[in-house]
């Protein structure tokens, strides 16, 4: 499921766990800002999503970056995302709408040096595609109960 993620993103991924720790909702909260004012379209999908969204998506990141060498470890909690996004209508197309908002939201906030951004990209885009086989899985489910 997890495709080759580079060492050198582990490890820089990695090394930003303490501002992730301090900035982390911060970051998750502009990213929601920049993402529904490029694409308000996005607004629909997070209609009953908790007050806290962005706490859970910053607290999502920060167990995905210390696990980042071995997600199997936090497979059960993608899980739960991954239902949550079936659930509310998550589309594999929404995904790079989220990482740019992400990244733009990283850049604005913590101005990395340029590897630190490529880094979070590739790990951004590793996760992604986990969720986006998981949530295949589910609506294939679901489009077999039907």
């Amino acid at each position: 499921m997890q495709v080759g993620i580079r060492s050198e993103t582990i490890k820089i991924v990695k090394s930003t766990l303490p501002i992730l720790e301090t900035k982390g909702e911060i970051i998750t909260k502009r990213m929601y800002e920049i993402l529904f004012t490029k694409y308000p379209e996005t607004k629909d999908l997070f209609k009953n999503a908790p007050s806290n969204q962005h706490q859970k998506l910053a607290n999502l990141i920060y167990l995905y970056a210390v696990n980042i060498e071995n997600i199997a470890k936090i497979d059960k909690i993608l899980d739960v995302v991954a239902k949550s996004h079936v659930k509310a209508g998550v589309k594999p197309e929404h995904y790079p709408l989220v990482g740019e908002s992400l990244l733009q939201a990283i850049k604005e906030i913590l101005n990395p040096p340029e590897n630190v951004l490529k880094a979070w990209e590739e790990a951004y885009n590793n996760l992604a595609n986990v969720l986006i086989e998981k949530e295949k899985r589910l609506y294939s489910q679901l489009d077999n109960s039907i």
